[in-house]
């Protein structure tokens, strides 16, 4: 098949693409880098020629509530419209578990202005939530480090490797849609303080761990707001694992 991705130089788009190739199949790689600006649709209709599905795996921008939601409408619509234009059969976007339990916090909203308009819209398609990803806690704790000090909220969370993400959304493009997929989560739920500590350790970084609630982190992000919902999938990789894979990379 031909099938675009979107987002295609992130971390998950990267990792898509890898496995829809590795499958045989011809991948458009969308992205601003790569000459295609999702934000205005210069040069969608160009990449989208002959493709039969598009997946988003698009990131959104570090920014307020409204600044997210409207990034995310204007990539969405964007590339709905150009989907129909070339008669793409099936749309997949990849989103977030729990992404209506969560206020408070703009890339939730952004992610449900995705999830709207592609329920709503012209394409065939197949949403797919997924729980955080097991970088997420080292991510988290990089926004705040100064001093070999940072801030990470208490949060639980059942996080999922990337290459599993891709994985599952390589899978799902191939084949017809299916509206909104069950949740997609890692095998075991895990504290995201004790996440980034030892994401930390196998890098070999010393780095002291305030926990605490912030203002992208609020208490309505605890208890079980981020696991899965009932019936889930579940991915094979464990946090452990992908930890021993991260420390040989960082020793090689």
């Amino acid at each position: 098949m031909r099938i675009a991705v979107a987002g295609a130089t992130g971390n998950i788009g990267r990792l898509t693409v890898a496995a829809l190739e590795r499958d045989g199949h011809d991948v458009v790689r969308v992205s601003r880098s790569l000459g295609v600006d999702l934000e205005s649709g210069k040069g969608l209709d160009e990449a989208l020629t002959g493709v039969e599905a598009v997946v988003d795996a698009v990131n959104g921008p570090a920014a307020g509530r409204e600044e997210t939601v409207a990034y995310f409408g204007a990539t969405t619509r964007n590339l709905l419209a150009a989907g129909e234009r070339a008669g793409v059969r099936h749309h997949v976007l990849l989103s977030i578990a729990g992404v209506d339990r969560v206020e408070g916090n703009a890339h939730y909203a952004g992610k449900r202005e995705q999830e709207r308009l592609v329920s709503q819209g012209p394409v065939p398609w197949t949403i797919v939530p997924f729980t955080q990803f097991h970088d997420f806690a080292a991510m988290v704790a990089s926004w705040t480090e100064q001093d070999g000090v940072a801030t990470v909220p208490p949060l639980l969370v059942q996080p999922i490797a990337p290459a599993d993400v891709a994985a599952v959304l390589a899978e799902l493009a191939v084949g017809p849609p299916r509206g909104r997929y069950a949740d997609v989560a890692g095998p075991e739920p895990q504290d995201l303080v004790d996440m980034a500590r030892r994401t930390h350790q196998a890098l070999g970084r010393e780095v002291r761990l305030v926990p605490t609630w912030s203002g992208l982190f609020g208490p309505g992000m605890a208890g079980n707001a981020l696991l899965p919902g009932e019936g889930a999938r579940i991915a094979p990789t464990t946090f452990e694992e992908w930890l021993a894979d991260l420390k040989e990379s960082a020793a090689g």
